[in-house]
């Protein structure tokens, strides 16, 4: 298994950007999904940006498009999420997720979301207030 670590949460007013970093402890392939997911009390999480370790597929939310990217630093391990023009609705906790069987990006992205799947981090909160 991986274990993951996100930091980069905190507070930011509307409008603002924050960088959220995710650390791997483990062996990450070239044949992984990989990403990030969000969820806000009382609801489903949903994957924000998802991406195939071998290249090619990308799955990105439609709230995100145009404000969020994401980046990954192969030789530290670590893969970053680049979030500008943030609003309120971004105020939820923040997961890294990464699962060895990606044969289907976008159905692991649905699978992960609803059932688990894969390995985590614990979160990071962000908030967006003014």
């Amino acid at each position: 298994r991986v274990r993951l670590l996100e930091s980069g949460g905190g507070s930011v007013q509307p409008g603002g950007s924050l960088k959220l970093s995710c650390v791997a402890s483990g062996y990450i392939g070239s044949s992984n999904c990989l990403g990030w997911f969000r969820q806000a009390p009382g609801k489903e999480r949903e994957g924000v940006i998802v991406i195939y370790t071998g290249g090619g597929s990308r799955y990105y939310s439609d709230s995100v498009k145009g404000r969020f990217t994401i980046s990954r630093d192969s030789a530290q391990n670590t893969m970053y999420l680049q979030m500008n023009d943030l609003i309120p609705k971004d105020t939820v906790m923040y997961y890294c997720a990464t699962d060895n069987d990606c044969t289907d990006l976008f159905g692991w992205v649905e699978y992960a979301a609803t059932r688990g799947v894969g390995d985590w981090g614990p979160g990071t909160q962000v908030t967006v207030s003014s």
